[in-house]
């Protein structure tokens, strides 16, 4: 039996339209063990009486660790299953707060534009991405153009 993709096609993406996430708690655990995976053993991150004196007032999760829980966010709502066939890229990626222990985030893609590609068989889907946590502050945000497969050529 074949597979059946289950995400949306090209045409089925509008303008303007929104899809919002569950939440994710980000644990202590997650962030050190972000540290292991990535190498990136910064103090703000993973020592908490250094991370104390700074601005922060402790420990923050790596910036690239939101990118990385959108992503699986993203993947999680089931619109990219079987028909995206590449992220083509990320443009304005701003992390624009903290992301602490205990903090509980989610995201919201909204279509900001769709336009066909150079084959027939595909085309490009734009969104502005919101990662908020749980006060509905915005930690990170960004442009993103996936590549997804049309359901007619």
């Amino acid at each position: 039996m074949a597979y059946e993709p289950k995400g949306r096609y090209w045409e089925e993406f509008k303008v303007g339209q929104t899809f919002e996430t569950a939440g994710r708690t980000v644990e202590a655990g997650d962030v050190s063990g972000f540290a292991g995976l990535s190498g990136d053993f910064n103090p703000l991150h993973v020592d908490e009486e250094f991370a104390r004196a700074t601005p922060f007032g402790g420990r923050v999760a790596h910036g690239i660790l939101t990118l990385a829980i959108s992503s699986g966010h993203q993947n999680q709502l089931g619109i990219f299953e079987g028909t995206t066939l590449a992220l083509l890229g990320m443009d304005g990626l701003r992390f624009t707060g903290p992301v602490r222990p205990g903090d509980t985030i989610h995201t919201e893609l909204v279509v900001r534009e769709t336009r066909e590609s150079s084959k027939p068989d595909r085309g490009v889907v734009r969104f502005a991405v919101l990662v908020k946590n749980q006060k509905g502050e915005t930690v990170m945000q960004c442009e993103q153009s996936v590549l997804v497969r049309r359901r007619t050529a």
